[in-house]
């Protein structure tokens, strides 16, 4: 078993899945988690490919968030689309990266996420609100790669 299968039991997965779930709730904003075990890529490079990959660039008001982590490598990063990183502070997702690491440092993995995904859509209703007939574009669920 790799360590991406480690790394979140199913319980984990589904606490994890149903933080997406909340933090979109209120607004039209898009959060995705990836994990992968390695890559031999710049991990950056890595995490937009992937961006892309999900289709997170495609969302109407470009508000997707990825929460990339190369679980065997210890690395994360959060990447934003144009249209909330153009409203967020400026060490925004600095600050959010620090929140998750803290966590993992501490062995809480899953809390860790829910920390930063609840905290990422919380700038994401601040800046986009839901309004009546917004959709959800993109899976809650947890990719694997």
């Amino acid at each position: 078993m790799s360590k991406v299968e480690d790394f979140l039991t199913q319980e984990e997965e589904l606490a994890v899945v149903e933080a997406i779930r909340t933090a979109e709730k209120n607004t039209s904003g898009e959060i995705r988690v990836h994990l992968e075990a390695h890559t031999d890529k710049d991990v950056f490079d890595r995490a937009a490919e992937v961006f892309n990959f999900l289709h997170m660039d495609n969302t109407k008001q470009s508000n997707g968030v990825l929460i990339y982590v190369a679980v065997e490598d210890r690395t994360l990063v959060i990447l934003g689309d144009t249209g909330i990183n153009n409203l967020v502070p400026t060490n925004f997702w600095q600050s959010t990266k620090d929140i998750i690491i803290g966590h993992f440092k501490n062995g809480a993995i899953k809390d860790g996420l829910v920390d930063g995904i609840l905290k990422a859509g919380e700038q994401l209703k601040k800046h986009f609100p839901y309004r009546t007939g917004d959709t959800n574009e993109l899976s809650d669920t947890i990719s694997v790669g």
